[in-house]
């Protein structure tokens, strides 16, 4: 359920109510908006209390909420949310992610980061624990590799997004990361996903490769009913019987998230077409595609990259797309981060 208060309610008149909630056994979560207060219901089965919060005062209406994600939905937050980020925000126009797949020495990650600030990009993406399908494959550099990541962040402002593998490393990553990204194997890892709802940081939570709209925004939930409202969706491709491209990458679910619900939802066109050549022309589908950003894969030599350098740009190739993209978002109306 969802209580509406008035325009005018009172602090005291909101605390009253979510205290009712609670007494009738329930989790109430306080979400101010523009013009009125509204207070999310979970936990709840059923009608229950509905007429008992209707008769308090500053109540204007109780609402049954029709999906189980109830507060990732439009249903209990009309207007979208927008994330303020390490001297950026996410979610109020077209933000921009970029940085290699891995860290791998202090060099390269230190001029990758210098270039991004040079290209205006404020949010480097680094992975310093990587999931890989082979268990010989290069594994990242761990806690020395977030220790690389605060130091770049050091010598130019960029605000680190960096993969939590584990509930075991998710201290360690919140410590070190701005914002900490779940990849499309652990979006349904529910032991991490409640350790991320107590997190002080937002979430980049990556669609499975073979997850429905419905298994994504309730992955979300779990993050939001712990207490952490600051969720990023990211659309990374999907799984299909197509072989030309790593994974199918779903641009069709930006306008579908953005109907359901108010999270911010960016795209990886790296993983979702496994492809450097490929990238530049699904990031400008994605931006025409109203999606609130992009990560993507860079590095100074893709060649010698230790894991993904077939999907990465090097640097010439990444200032060109960015180049490209911006007279699209100039048509477009849609200021570039």
């Amino acid at each position: 359920m969802l209580v509406v208060m008035n325009a005018g309610a009172t602090p005291e008149q909101i605390e009253a109510v979510a205290d009712k909630v609670r007494e009738l056994g329930y989790d109430p979560h306080v979400m101010p908006g523009k013009t009125r207060t509204a207070i999310g219901i979970t936990g709840n089965r059923g009608p229950e209390g509905r007429e008992a919060l209707l008769i308090m005062p500053g109540v204007e209406d109780v609402v049954r909420i029709t999906v189980g994600y109830k507060l990732v939905s439009r249903e209990t937050q009309p207007e979208s949310s927008v994330f303020s980020i390490a001297g950026t925000s996410v979610g109020d126009g077209f933000t921009m992610i970029a940085g290699p797949c891995s860290v791998e020495n202090e060099k390269m990650i230190i001029e990758s980061a210098r270039f991004l600030t040079e290209q205006g990009v404020k949010l480097l993406r680094g992975g310093a624990f990587k999931p890989r399908t082979s268990p010989y494959a290069f594994q990242g550099l761990g806690i020395e590799g977030l220790k690389l990541l605060a130091k770049a962040r050091d010598e130019t402002g960029v605000g680190i997004v960096t993969e939590v593998l584990d509930v075991e490393s998710a201290a360690a990553v919140e410590e070190y990361a701005d914002v900490l990204q779940v990849g499309t194997r652990n979006m349904q890892n529910y032991a991490l996903l409640r350790r991320l709802s107590i997190a002080r940081k937002p979430v980049l939570l990556k669609r499975g490769m073979a997850a429905t709209v419905e298994e994504w925004l309730l992955a979300a939930e779990y993050i939001m009913a712990g207490g952490n409202r600051q969720v990023i969706l990211c659309e990374r491709g999907v799984r299909t019987f197509a072989d030309h491209t790593r994974n199918t990458l779903d641009l069709s679910i930006v306008p579908v998230v953005q109907h359901l619900s108010h999270l911010p939802v960016i795209i990886d066109p790296s993983h979702g077409t496994g492809r450097a050549e490929y990238v530049p022309a699904m990031s400008r589908a994605a931006l025409a595609a109203g999606a609130h950003g992009l990560i993507v894969e860079m590095h100074p030599d893709p060649r010698t990259a230790m894991s993904d350098g077939q999907q990465s740009l090097d640097f010439a190739a990444f200032a060109e797309m960015n180049v490209s993209l911006r007279p699209l978002a100039d048509v477009l109306g849609i200021v570039m981060k």
